[in-house]
């Protein structure tokens, strides 16, 4: 099949040797709006608005800091700042005092509306939230090309497996995305390389560990030298590209 431009990135990360596929895609992404955010995007009014009005989780604040660009980092923090003073500062006008029944009682229920705005901006993120909408676009690409592209559908069942978080993801949206059958098809084969892959991985954990044994010093390493970095791509969606890949 003639590839398109949507299905570029998702053929790329299923040509990827990755213990995740997903995760793969998930990373390009992220990369993708991280230069975004902080690219020539961070001086357009529309943008502004939303990352003033959003600002960023911790994860991602963190990321946009190691990128280097200091002045544009510390331009939207500023009027995210101004912007969350103005807000809360009215909601701290509408605060109503205590009643006195509500002050003596432990676990009253009084509504603050400063804790409650404060608390929605923890969840908040402007990269989160344009992560959000690619990813969920790749997903769907990645299920059409299943359904449509017997190359891909090869290459699908030829890779290295998921990480848990994503082999959930994939259970969880085949139904919606593929006919009933094809769904129940589509789950069987992903639970099938899930599984193989987890053991493989687990088996080459298992010899790393040996490695660290005397009695096995002048053993090869066979494939288990990055079995930690690979294990925790796994288990915990760390990103992990081995080298040569």
């Amino acid at each position: 099949m003639k590839e398109q431009l949507y299905t570029i990135p998702v053929n790329e990360a299923f040509e990827e040797k990755t213990e995740c596929p997903v995760c793969s895609m998930y990373h390009s992404i992220e990369e993708g709006a991280l230069e975004f955010t902080l690219g020539p995007s961070y001086m357009e009014d529309d943008v502004r608005m939303v990352t003033d009005r959003m600002g960023f989780c911790e994860r991602h604040v963190e990321k946009l800091y190691e990128r280097g660009n200091r002045l544009g980092l510390a331009l939207m923090l500023k009027t995210h700042a101004d912007r969350m003073i103005n807000e809360a500062e009215k909601r701290q006008k509408s605060l109503k005092p205590f009643k006195k029944s509500s002050f003596l009682k432990r676990g009253g229920n009084e509504k603050n509306e400063v804790s409650d705005y404060l608390d929605k901006l923890e969840t908040s993120c402007f990269v989160c939230l344009r992560v959000y909408e690619i990813f969920e676009r790749y997903i769907a690409t990645m299920f059409w090309l299943y359904e449509n592209d017997p190359d891909f559908r090869t290459r699908f069942k030829e890779c290295k497996g998921f990480c848990n978080s994503h082999y959930s993801l994939l259970l969880k949206k085949s139904p919606e995305a593929l006919g009933t059958a094809q769904a129940a098809e589509f789950n069987a084969v992903c639970s099938e390389i899930w599984l193989n892959n987890v053991k493989r991985v687990r088996d080459d954990l298992s010899w790393f560990i040996d490695k660290f044994d005397y009695r096995y010093a002048d053993e090869p390493w066979k494939d288990s030298k990055d079995a930690l970095q690979r294990s925790m791509m796994k288990n915990n969606s760390i990103y992990y590209k081995p080298e040569g890949t």
